[in-house]
């Protein structure tokens, strides 16, 4: 792995990894966000049509998936987490399209599924699975 594809695989996930626990420990907190882009947490939950004790899911998911990705090995943990959070904030950017939010309010979202995409993209082999070909499977004979 050259030096600059550790640099980017390392700042994205630092700083997407970053965004997750300090907006996760908000939404378990349910504090709200002064000077926010979208509305803050419990009370913007609710202007997009969700009971506010989904914030605590979606801390905890926030958490869980930053930890993931941070720690070493564990490659198969890594692909989940990796999916559930682009799942996580493409499915926050759609609330707020459908909800008919101003687009502005999806940027936090887009700018961190954009390091999601990059932090999986540049990921070191030690952090991916194996290719199919080079495994086998518990129906392999």
């Amino acid at each position: 792995m050259t030096r600059t594809r550790k640099v980017v695989y390392w700042g994205t996930t630092l700083v997407l990894a970053s965004g997750l626990i300090g907006s996760g420990i908000q939404q378990l907190l349910r504090m709200e966000g002064e000077g926010a882009l979208a509305p803050p947490y419990a009370w913007g939950i609710v202007q997009l049509g969700y009971p506010v004790y989904i914030l605590t899911l979606l801390g905890i998911w926030k958490l869980l998936g930053a930890v993931a990705i941070l720690v070493p090995k564990r490659p198969l943990i890594k692909e989940w987490a990796y999916a559930g959070i682009f799942f996580l904030l493409t499915g926050g950017m759609f609330s707020h399209i459908a909800s008919g939010d101003a687009w502005y309010q999806s940027l936090t979202a887009l700018f961190l599924l954009v390091l999601t995409i990059a932090s999986w993209h540049f990921r070191p082999a030690g952090r991916r699975l194996l290719p199919a070909a080079r495994t086998r499977g518990a129906f392999d004979a």
